[in-house]
């Protein structure tokens, strides 16, 4: 008969972990998310994998009456905690390649976008969490693990990159629906 701690480990192996289980289940809005959005719902969660691998659990913050068809015209914050350390170039360039499979992108601007992002995005470790918010005609703001990491104050910018996981044409259905599940999207 296994003791009850080797069950506990056992389940929590099965679970994924407790730590990545708290992240995607969290129901209060991060620190950061509340100064953005007073009253501040989670609409909804979802786990990323790539390959077989979680990457992270991505919560999406929304006020009361949010339409998921109009995501870029209201104010909302995204949170990705990380489940894996990932280099903050990486995370840049794989956003920049899923920004312009949404629609294409000029060059310059490309290029433009790239040099706010590799600045913008440390590293991560397993753990980690950054929040995004988009303000409609300002642009977005990030933070990690609730201290700011900096604005990228350009509303193309803002809705470009939260279309990587809103926009209905995302390379993650999946992973959209699950996020706007709470505006039955």
């Amino acid at each position: 008969m296994p003791s009850r701690r080797t069950a506990m480990l056992a389940a929590t192996a099965l679970l994924g972990g407790g730590t990545q289980l708290r992240a995607l289940t969290r129901a209060e809005p991060w620190p950061e998310v509340r100064e953005i959005l007073a009253q501040a719902d989670l609409l909804g969660s979802a786990r990323f994998r790539f390959r077989g691998f979680n990457v992270y659990d991505a919560q999406l913050w929304t006020a009361p009456g949010f339409q998921a068809a109009q995501y870029v015209q209201q104010p909302f914050a995204l949170t990705l905690s990380y489940l894996r350390a990932l280099k903050g170039a990486a995370i840049a360039e794989r956003s920049l390649l899923e920004m312009q499979d949404i629609a294409p992108v000029d060059e310059a601007q490309v290029a433009t976008w790239r040099q706010a992002l590799t600045q913008l995005f440390p590293d991560v470790r397993a753990g980690d969490r950054i929040t995004g918010s988009h303000q409609p005609g300002l642009g977005a703001n990030f933070w990690l693990n609730g201290r700011p990491l900096g604005q990228i104050a350009d509303d193309r910018f803002s809705q470009r990159f939260f279309g990587i996981w809103l926009h209905p044409d995302t390379s993650q259905p999946a992973l959209r629906r699950d996020l706007l599940a709470g505006a039955g999207a």
